[in-house]
């Protein structure tokens, strides 16, 4: 194993059942369980609420609404719609109305029953459709654009229209949403939360409560996965739980239901996308117009932000002379949806695939090929239609080697053969390429704190601001912090995320977490290197050569000294061996107005091939094998890296196939709960996966050369999913374009090779 694939921190406590969740946590005698009381309609007005027998019940402690909120009833992260106790007007069903805290759930489940609620139902706009006809956008429409677009479709040789709808999709995190919130002297509070961005907790429940920041503190150990999905709608339920403590003055922790918290919380945003594009005989792209309407739910939340990575990745790894993109997010009576594993990145990669998917078709070309045709170059001006340049440009190296590696011209072959053969069973493959910016687009959450110490026996404790969800994140910090000080990595121990050791932290997103943070790391263990040094020559007053740090030893030509005695000497010396450390990404900018700037720091790449067999009548599916290539740089843990890889491709496999939501016309979510929402399970990965990480590929300017790779994988899924629409296409030997949208779900599948055997029967 390669020496860098450390073991990820917390795996053997994962495996042991030793691992401490909020939930796990043991609560002192007093503690009281909290509960939630949520709207059962979409849109009503409050007529009445009457709260008096479940405040009757024996061991109910509190019943609260909004007007026992002391501070602001408000909890939206960036526009104020989002009332943490609903007043008079639901928009959703799962809005908050009244918290309980009880000595047991079942108590406080019993209490919720009794109160009553009267409502005078309003209109509700469920569907994208409706809101799209009827409805109201957030905010104006967001455009870039480059060229003349519409000269250059009208003059093309060849020219397409068409529409893409992709589903939403539940972030299905293995804990849910959960917090514990314990009241100390005056007006303190301590609140343990399963939060992405305890920064804005804390500025949330301060918020709610009345009080300043400074006396609030919030605790992040680790979350059980997130995914997007507690970067915001954590700040929810960290904000009840601290009202019912700061009112009952006892501990009180809140743990959501599985059913419960799919009901009530945001997801993937649904888009239904529109473009027009015009290419040559050979699939060059001339000129395109894309139109994104975007299912925000009931309030802004991050929708705006989502919307925009959609814009920016409209061209995904292909250079588009002429192009104009814009979008609209729309107001509908859902939870709120909000940021999800690569964040609109997806949604508008979608749609560029699909277009060079439907080029190759028009043209009877290979897909692969008309992607190759379009890539980015390593050409001067090779830039995005929002102005930035595509500079160490992974793409045609990532191409060569995938496609001589999973033997795809063979393949694709040996896929046209079979099909050839087989009536009722069908064979696709197919190539997605990745390119994906990596920044907040939000150009001043680009920053992060660190605080590092050494104890006089040389061991290490790390603080930043980026919280662990599983991704590894801790394990690298350890690495960063003992790689740069010299010390073997057990002597490194990272502390539990907490605001009052490091304030003001961006959220854990974006997948910049190692980014932003590493960089913190190595900042502070650099100033301590610096004073180490500094008592190195206090101890050799001689020592005139450079001092290097290795292997738990300090030293130069001539003097040598183990990493603790020489941090016990330093301490008897006075010297300071706590410090700072602070990071901001340089060179990062964008005029929205303008539509352009360098909202990225770089692009991480990646090539991924899949091919599928499909049952024509039954829409089943299996995935016959998946070859990925990834670039993250120089990784500073492979085994991590690739874990996360794989991960991302099946989460993208699940959003893609089976991941289907289903609502009623009142609003319902119908499927929430494990037994009826799919997400992929161990049978349905590829029967044959191989990934593989891009070797002497380190990156300038970034932390030990690495890149991020928490979301870019994710697209890969994609390769999915056009692998079985290139199986249904060979229904009808390739002649009719198939109706294809996301999730591809079996009756999706069936449904659309269905059409296709209507139209050979025409």
């Amino acid at each position: 194993m390669d020496k860098k694939s450390i073991e990820h921190n917390s795996i053997r406590y994962h495996v042991s059942g030793e691992s401490v969740y909020i939930h796990d946590m043991k609560l002192s005698e007093d503690a009281l369980i909290g509960y939630l009381v949520y709207s059962s309609k979409a849109h009503a007005k409050i007529e009445s609420l009457n709260c008096f027998h479940a405040k009757a019940i024996n061991g109910v402690a509190c019943v609260l609404t909004f007007k026992d909120i002391p501070g602001t009833n408000q909890m939206g992260p960036i526009a104020k719609d989002e009332a943490c106790l609903i007043e008079d007007e639901v928009n959703f069903i799962g809005a908050p109305i009244a918290l309980i805290a009880a000595n047991t759930i079942e108590t406080a489940m019993k209490a919720a029953q009794l109160i009553e609620i009267e409502y005078e139902e309003l209109p509700a706009i469920i569907r994208l459709e409706d809101a799209m006809e009827h409805g109201e956008a957030f905010q104006k429409v967001r455009k870039i654009e480059r060229g003349n677009w519409q000269e250059s479709i009208e003059n093309a040789p060849h020219q397409l229209i068409g529409d893409l709808y992709s589903g939403g999709q539940e972030h299905w995190y293995l804990e849910t949403q959960t917090a514990l919130a314990v009241p100390r002297e005056g007006k303190e509070m301590l609140v343990y939360s399963s939060s992405q961005h305890p920064d804005e907790t804390q500025a949330i429940v301060a918020k709610v409560l009345g009080i300043s920041k400074n006396l609030v503190e919030v605790e992040v150990k680790r979350m059980g996965g997130a995914f997007g999905g507690k970067e915001t709608q954590a700040n929810h339920i960290a904000a009840w739980t601290a009202l019912l403590a700061n009112y009952t003055q006892k501990p009180v922790e809140m743990h959501l239901s599985r059913d419960i918290d799919q009901l009530i919380t945001g997801k993937r945003h649904p888009f239904y996308s529109t473009y027009e594009v015009g290419f040559d005989a050979d699939g060059k792209i001339l000129g395109l117009d894309v139109f994104f309407n975007s299912n925000g739910g009931s309030a802004l939340d991050l929708s705006m932000a989502i919307l925009e990575r959609a814009l920016f990745h409209i061209d995904n790894a292909y250079f588009l002379p002429s192009v104009r993109v814009q979008g609209l997010v729309w107001k509908t009576n859902l939870p709120s949806n909000t940021a999800f594993r690569g964040f609109g990145g997806p949604q508008g990669i979608a749609v560029i695939e699909t277009v060079i998917d439907r080029i190759a078709r028009k043209l009877k070309k290979d897909a692969a090929q008309v992607r190759k045709l379009n890539f980015y170059s390593d050409q001067p001006n090779n830039k995005t239609p929002y102005g930035q340049e595509v500079i160490y440009n992974r793409l045609p190296a990532l191409y060569d080697q995938l496609m001589q590696s999973s033997d795809y011209d063979h393949r694709r072959k040996e896929v046209n053969t079979f099909n050839a053969k087989n009536e009722f069973t069908k064979r696709g493959i197919a190539m997605v390429p990745v390119k994906f910016g990596i920044s907040f687009t939000t150009s001043f959450l680009n920053q992060a704190g660190a605080l590092v110490h050494i104890y006089q026996d040389g061991s290490l404790a790390v603080n930043h601001g980026g919280t662990e969800m599983g991704q590894g994140l801790h394990t690298k910090m350890r690495q960063v912090a003992a790689d740069t000080l010299g010390v073997d990595i057990s002597k490194v121990n990272v502390t539990a995320t907490n605001t009052s050791k490091v304030p003001n932290a961006s959220a854990t997103a974006a997948s910049s977490g190692t980014d932003l943070n590493g960089m913190a790391v190595k900042n502070a263990c650099d100033t301590l290197k610096q004073r180490l040094s500094d008592a190195f020559r206090l101890k050799f007053p001689e020592s005139k050569t450079e001092i290097h740090f290795s292997s738990n030893k300090v030293f130069d030509k001539k003097y040598e000294i183990s990493f603790p005695e020489l941090a016990l000497f330093a301490y008897l010396q006075q010297i300071s061996l706590s410090s700072t450390g602070f990071y901001k990404t340089p060179d990062i900018h964008f005029d929205r107005e303008k539509g352009q700037g360098k909202p990225f720091h770089y692009f991480a790449f990646g090539i991924s091939v899949s091919e599928v067999e499909i049952d024509v009548l039954t829409g089943k599916h299996r995935i016959l094998r998946t070859d990925i290539l990834h670039d993250v740089g120089d990784s500073i843990n492979p085994l991590i890296d690739k874990g996360q890889v794989e991960g991302a491709f099946v989460q993208g496999l699940g959003w893609v196939t089976s991941e289907e939501m289903k609502y009623s016309k009142d609003g319902n979510l119908l499927n929430h709960s494990p037994d009826t929402y799919k997400i992929p399970a161990v049978t349905d990965i590829p029967h044959d996966f191989r990934v593989h990480l891009l070797e002497n590929a380190g990156y300038p300017g970034v932390i030990k050369k690495s890149k991020a790779v928490g979301e870019p994988p994710f697209i890969h899924g994609l390769s999915v999913w056009l692998a079985l629409k290139d199986a249904v296409s060979a229904v009808g030997n390739h002649h009719w374009e198939p109706v294809f949208h996301i999730p591809a779900t079996h009756e999706h599948i069936a449904l659309s090779c269905e059409k296709i055997r209507l139209q050979q029967d025409k």
